[in-house]
């Protein structure tokens, strides 16, 4: 396509507002026209490049369009595009084969849909068919989707948009507190758990968790958390749902960030990065979980050639450049370059905060109000000059750092320089 075709970004915004719904907003006052990827870059309309810090939230974990895995989707794409699960096809049954390796404890059986809010939603399902039960617990700040059930479960209140949610879920304070040590938090949100399951256990069927919550702010519980949680939910009954569709697939260091708590959850929810930007979401569990799953069903594109062949190839990547160990070795460099600018800027910003290549910065204001438009305003200046970072937590003032794997010191080191210079511009 040549430059000349771009209608250019004041076009496209235009567009937007007039064919979009009003909820669909972008970062950026002047936000460009993105028109290509390469591995940790996006190039905008007028050809300047930006090294990507942010992956869509996660997902384009192995690099924007990368020639490793692309041509496996095109091979695929050109052989067989499309059917359902009502025929027999093999990229789905490898990729649930290749599933099973790679998931902890005994976890093997595998449902394929399309998004993540639809992976949560058929494990909120699975829970109920099992257990018999319909009610469940999740964490404050938590997110987990945007069907009626997941938005039931989710914690932020800036995504619980639909006024008639599901009325069975208990909400418990998550593991962590500005004013508290993570250990302190810790107790409080059990305490919390205990009291739920002794007054509704026998009505819960499932608690669901992110291991890190990523929306939430980049929040990270201590070791021992989710040990306690599985211990105390076996107890009464009560399965464990482990949200990994941000964090699974190596970013956090492992394979599924639920391992860092030596936990097995019964049921896991994945996405994001397992089609590297190809729709491609699932829900596995046990055997003996799965048989409570038997009325028909099935998933029109969940599964589908295309995107399984493009799954087993990010596999298949992930395992040949050894991403997770990448992302520890690389994870500890930005980090250490985060917590060094934490100390020369505390007046900006007061925390650094999780594992892996998903971290968070939280920055501060004279108000909640202040600090939103401070995250704003240094978000823009780093795209300005060339670094596209991302922003979450409850006040929208945490920076997300969550790049490609694939991304290198120099790049890590070339947008801390930067970042510093931003900070020391706006340190009055």
């Amino acid at each position: 396509m040549e430059q000349q075709d771009f209608i250019g970004r004041e076009a496209v915004a235009d567009k937007r507002k007039q064919y979009f719904y009003p909820c669909t907003q972008h970062f950026y006052r002047d936000a460009p026209q993105l028109v290509r990827g390469s591995m940790q870059f996006v190039y905008d309309e007028k050809g300047k490049s930006y090294t990507d810090f942010f992956a869509g939230v996660s997902v384009v974990a192995c690099g924007h369009c990368n020639p490793a895995i692309t041509v496996r989707t095109i091979e695929q794409l050109q052989q067989l595009q499309h059917t359902t699960t009502i025929y027999l096809t093999q990229p789905s049954v490898d990729l649930a084969e290749r599933l099973e390796e790679v998931m902890p404890g005994g976890l093997r059986r595998t449902f394929f849909v399309n998004s993540g809010s639809e992976a949560n939603e058929g494990a909120l399902l699975l829970a109920r068919m099992y257990t018999g039960r319909k009610g469940f617990i999740a964490l404050e700040s938590g997110l987990h989707g945007r069907t009626n059930l997941t938005m039931s479960v989710t914690g932020l209140p800036m995504w619980r948009t639909d006024k008639y949610l599901d009325h069975d879920v208990e909400f418990i304070p998550r593991p962590y507190h500005p004013d508290l040590s993570l250990e302190e938090a810790a107790s409080l949100s059990l305490e919390s758990l205990e009291r739920v399951l002794e007054e509704k256990g026998n009505t819960i069927a499932a608690m669901i968790v992110e291991p890190i919550q990523g929306n939430g702010g980049m929040i990270m519980p201590t070791r021992a958390y989710f040990r306690d949680v599985k211990a105390l939910l076996e107890r009464y009954g009560v399965l464990l749902i482990a949200d990994e569709i941000q964090t699974g697939f190596g970013r956090t260091g492992k394979m599924f960030a639920m391992e860092h708590f030596d936990v097995v959850p019964d049921i896991i929810s994945m996405a994001k990065a397992l089609g590297n930007g190809i729709p491609v979401a699932a829900f596995a569990t046990t055997d003996e979980i799965a048989l409570a799953l038997n009325r028909p069903s099935a998933s029109t594109f969940g599964g589908n050639p295309v995107s399984a062949a493009t799954a087993l190839a990010v596999l298949d990547y992930i395992r040949d450049e050894r991403l997770p160990e990448r992302s520890v070795q690389l994870g500890e460099r930005l980090k250490a370059g985060l917590k060094t600018l934490q100390a020369r800027y505390p007046s900006l910003m007061v925390d650094v905060r999780g594992t892996g290549l998903m971290l968070g910065a939280e920055l501060t204001g004279v108000d909640a109000e202040g600090a939103a438009a401070l995250t704003d305003q240094v978000l823009e200046t780093m795209k300005d000059r060339g670094y596209l970072i991302g922003k979450n937590g409850i006040g929208r003032n945490v920076l997300a750092f969550q790049p490609p794997m694939i991304i290198t010191e120099e790049d890590i080191d070339g947008m801390l320089n930067v970042l510093n210079e931003v900070l020391a511009e706006l340190d009055h």
